[in-house]
């Protein structure tokens, strides 16, 4: 009996052993059969040894090494399924933690602040050139809207911006300041004065010079750009013909040989031609050279010919739709079917909403709006499916869609975007009207519709299909949603809401 006892106590210890063994040097492999581990022969040869021991004593050892092969097996088994679920569950926390992050930049993925999403691809004394990032690397819901790119210029008074051609369609609004645009034919240059609120358009390649003319005024100028390369789509360069070290010329990539044939100049000639111009792209200069590059004389528009006006002042026109809130002018592509307007495909409008006024609710049915803030301050709201998923899913999801609402605070600078379909509002502050101008790409046959005021598509719905969308008597309906007011309406809650939070 006491040598049982001392057997059973030699095996237990080295169960101990073996187990404190496995957990300090890693579990073996499963693959691994039972005549291949190290443990259980040792164990089973230790079995056979004593010859004092009965056949019954090294059977039971022998069991014993075996369920203790089993129960070792079993464990590992048990610590590969907690390790995979482990791999598994931080896995999952990962892709969970990029969702988060590509959620929270996404989070306003039409809102375009100045701060942060332009960058500055020119600066000097003079003025600076800021352009605003690809629509699609704020978000893959602007795909619509890749190929076109939003530039801003800076100049100081009196200042020359050195001639350049861009290898895009190119738009320019006059926001602040009075330019004057020199555009360069064969065989002469058409110069051009821009007021605040003009608009032109610059064919691909066009040779041009800008000079802010005004003495005290800085010149602000919003420059659409459409790329025409296919190749390289949201993309845009400017070349500089004239030029030396700074702004450089397109000229300097060409071989001293090929320039000297071609202008039929000795090479230390060109050279110092070449070296001259260090001043940057945008440069002041004096009252004198300004007058000299003023107009004199009525300009005709090279490309098309005859005597004509390339630009339209937007401020000057007629509005759309006009009243004691607010005020919209529209200038697009079915106004004139040979405008520049119809080949591009583009409406211009500029909207001044009133203070403590609004817009209606409303959606564009072919344009993506590009809009840009040039006054005043307020708040836009848009209703967007695409985002819907960060909202609570309800039990109608399988029925219906749910949306989510994108808002911003608006001032200037800031640029957001509302694509065909996306219901929206905009809201001028309580001290400030808001202005805005907009480039409304694909604009051709673009219908606006309304939620509120005269002609909203609610109010337009037969009685009997109002019911059924609404459940609920025509009338009732048609109380909510009619209003004497068009388009533009006060903002200001129900008497019986006052007080309240409007976003609530």
């Amino acid at each position: 009996m006491a040598m049982r006892t001392k057997l059973s106590l030699a095996i237990f210890f080295f169960f101990l052993l073996a187990l404190f063994s496995n957990l300090a040097f890693g579990k073996c492999k499963e693959t691994e059969v039972e005549e291949e581990d190290p443990e259980l022969v040792t164990c089973k040869h230790q079995c056979q040894q004593p010859q004092q021991y009965t056949e019954g004593d090294k059977r039971v050892c022998l069991q014993r090494c075996d369920r203790y092969h089993r129960m070792k097996q079993e464990r590992e088994k048990q610590i590969q399924e907690e390790t995979r679920e482990k791999k598994e569950e931080e896995s999952r926390e990962r892709e969970e933690e990029q969702q988060e992050q590509h959620e929270e930049q996404d989070e306003n993925p039409y809102i375009f602040e100045e701060d942060k999403d332009f960058e500055t691809r020119v600066e000097t004394e003079g003025g600076r050139i800021r352009v605003l990032k690809k629509f699609t690397e704020k978000s893959k819901l602007l795909q619509g809207i890749e190929n076109f790119r939003l530039a801003i210029l800076e100049a100081r008074a009196h200042t020359f911006v050195s001639p350049r051609h861009f290898d895009s369609e190119v738009v320019f609004f006059n926001i602040k300041g009075r330019a004057v645009l020199g555009l360069v034919s064969e065989s002469e240059t058409e110069k051009i004065t821009l007021e605040p609120g003009d608009m032109i358009h610059i064919p691909a390649g066009t040779p041009l010079y800008i000079v802010n003319r005004d003495e005290n005024d800085k010149l602000f100028l919003a420059m659409l750009h459409i790329p025409v390369s296919v190749s390289t789509p949201g993309k845009f360069e400017e070349f500089f013909g004239p030029g030396g070290r700074d702004p450089e010329s397109v000229l300097s990539a060409f071989s001293w040989n090929v320039l000297q044939a071609a202008l039929q100049t000795p090479k230390g000639k060109l050279e110092k031609l070449f070296d001259q111009q260090n001043e940057g792209s945008i440069f002041a200069i004096s009252r004198e050279q300004v007058r000299a590059l003023a107009p004199t004389k009525k300009s005709s528009w090279w490309p098309f010919g005859g005597e004509s006006k390339p630009q339209f002042n937007i401020f000057s026109k007629r509005p759309t739709i006009s009243n004691g809130y607010g005020r919209l002018t529209e200038v697009g592509p079915d106004d004139d079917e040979k405008s520049w307007l119809q080949r591009l495909n583009l409406m211009l409008t500029f909207t001044n909403i009133t203070q403590r006024s609004m817009s209606t609710i409303h959606y564009n049915s072919h344009a993506t709006k590009i809009a840009l803030v040039i006054d005043g301050r307020g708040h836009l709201q848009i209703s967007c499916p695409h985002m819907s998923s960060r909202s609570s899913h309800s039990k109608h999801d399988k029925s219906s869609p749910s949306y989510h609402r994108i808002s911003s605070d608006l001032k200037p600078g800031m640029v957001f975007v509302v694509p065909p379909g996306h219901p929206f509002v905009t809201i001028a502050s309580n001290k400030e009207n808001l202005l805005m101008i907009c480039f409304e790409v694909n604009a051709r046959d673009n219908k606006k519709f309304t939620f509120a005021g005269k002609d909203n598509i609610v109010s337009s719905l037969d009685n009997v299909a109002k019911e059924l969308a609404f459940n609920y008597p025509s009338e009732m309906v048609n109380g909510v949603f009619d209003r004497k007011e068009s388009f533009f309406f006060p903002f200001e809650l129900p008497r019986e809401e006052r007080g309240r939070r409007a976003d609530a």
